[in-house]
């Protein structure tokens, strides 16, 4: 009894602090503006699909795809263990799905054979990472914490797999020994290898099958209440992500309501005013974004495909599309604390611009939607850099010498060139 008191207090406290940070994470993405993201249901369906789950847009690097895949798909499907182990814990059996017999035997060789492959996965990753020393896995925005968040995760993932793995085992050898309640269940294709390395003494082997299992447990749920506030979060959030996927072309660039009633105002007097109050021209700081930009950047797997692709990034310029995600996280995740403390948004001398992306940064991008077309989990990092440059132009008149020069050109000329419209065929004649 004591045994489940203690399991039922650590069960009850992870999925508590776990509802607590998504309750807190939710209520930032709500910082956002509304924009409407229900329509063409079956579309987006579609999408989440394909993408999310199917992870279509990873097989663009098919080796890291599949790793990724195994991972992902391991991961998940030997947590479905995690029933049996709540209910053993809560109600003190042992496999209390055994009496499925066969069907047992099937998942538990399954799961098997997916904790090895989790186990490679993770290992082969790691040496990507960290010796491999691969292009998209540097930057200055993945020093310290992010670059440490990634092998954590990795480490984790390996050290829970291999305590499942060495439960199995023990498991298996008290069946062989016939000790009291370990009931011949389950089929063991990779655990059975681990037999050999185990002590024969019955003691012992409970002691470590116990321990490996409080590890598991325990450690999976402590990686439930480190999702949060790792960039591992999108394994919860690639799906809704997905789902809200902007449908229109990429290359489509939307006018703002409220420069569109204006200007069709100044056209005809006769329509009436503007009936939309403007708060601000483009984007200042996150609450200028919309709550799909948020989710999108609480979603980033920082798996930097979209600054790989960049080609402004490739040239040496300062742009990073990762960073850009993630500098907007870490500003929405200031202005939650700020929430936390004193209840509104108040105004910290801070903003998205300037202080967390650069105008440099914002100015290098092309609007090429590379790092759109890359992305795995459909963010889109074009956006929140639109944003940024509609407000740097609109409210403040601040452009790079070579932007004023062509909006110089458009209002005398009507054409982005220093040619005058008469002249412009001139080049026909030459």
């Amino acid at each position: 009894m004591i045994s489940q008191l203690i399991f039922f207090c650590l069960f009850a406290a992870a999925i508590f602090f776990f509802a607590l940070n998504i309750r807190r994470i939710y209520r930032n993405i709500r910082i956002g503006k509304d924009a409407n993201r229900s329509d063409r249901p079956m579309e987006r369906c579609k999408i989440m699909l394909l993408v999310a789950f199917g992870q279509k847009k990873m097989f663009k690097k098919p080796i890291p795809a599949l790793l990724h895949f195994i991972v992902y798909i391991g991961f998940c499907i030997i947590n479905i263990e995690m029933l049996e182990i709540v209910i053993d814990g809560l109600f003190g059996t042992h496999r209390i799905f055994a009496s499925f017999g066969t069907a047992y035997n099937f998942l538990i060789y399954t799961f098997e054979i997916l904790a090895l492959g989790v186990l490679i996965g993770c290992t082969v990753f790691l040496v990507r990472r960290n010796i491999l020393h691969i292009y998209r896995f540097g930057g200055r925005e993945l020093a310290n914490w992010p670059k440490t968040d990634a092998n954590l995760i990795l480490i984790a993932e390996i050290l829970l797999m291999t305590a499942f793995l060495f439960m199995n085992g023990a498991d298996q050898k008290l069946q062989t020994l016939q000790v009291f309640p370990y009931q011949q269940a389950g089929s063991f294709p990779v655990s059975s290898l681990l037999t050999g390395l185990l002590p024969s003494d019955p003691d012992t082997l409970i002691l470590l099958e116990r321990f490996c299992w409080w590890f598991h447990i325990i450690g999976v749920l402590i990686f439930l209440n480190y999702l949060p506030i790792s960039k591992h979060l999108h394994i919860l959030l690639a799906f809704p992500n997905t789902y809200f996927t902007r449908l229109e072309p990429k290359g489509k660039f939307e006018n703002m309501p409220t420069v569109t009633e204006e200007v069709k105002a100044i056209l005809d007097p006769s329509l009436p005013p503007p009936s939309t109050e403007i708060s601000r021209f483009g984007v200042r700081d996150v609450h200028d974004l919309t709550w799909k930009n948020l989710l999108d950047a609480y979603t980033c797997t920082e798996c930097g495909r979209c600054t790989a692709a960049c080609p402004a990034n490739i040239t040496g310029k300062l742009l990073s599309p990762r960073k850009i995600m993630m500098d907007t996280r870490d500003r929405m995740e200031e202005i939650g604390r700020m929430l936390d403390r004193k209840g509104d948004i108040q105004d910290d001398q801070k903003s998205l611009i300037d202080h967390y992306i650069t105008r440099e940064e914002i100015w290098a991008c092309t609007t090429c939607n590379a790092c759109v077309e890359q992305c795995p989990v459909n963010i889109n990092p074009l956006e929140i850099i639109l944003g940024l440059r509609q407000y740097a132009v609109m409210e403040e008149s601040q452009a790079p010498t070579s932007i004023n020069v062509m909006f110089n050109n458009l209002e005398n000329n009507g054409a982005p060139w220093k040619y005058a419209q008469a002249d412009r065929a001139n080049w026909t004649s030459s």
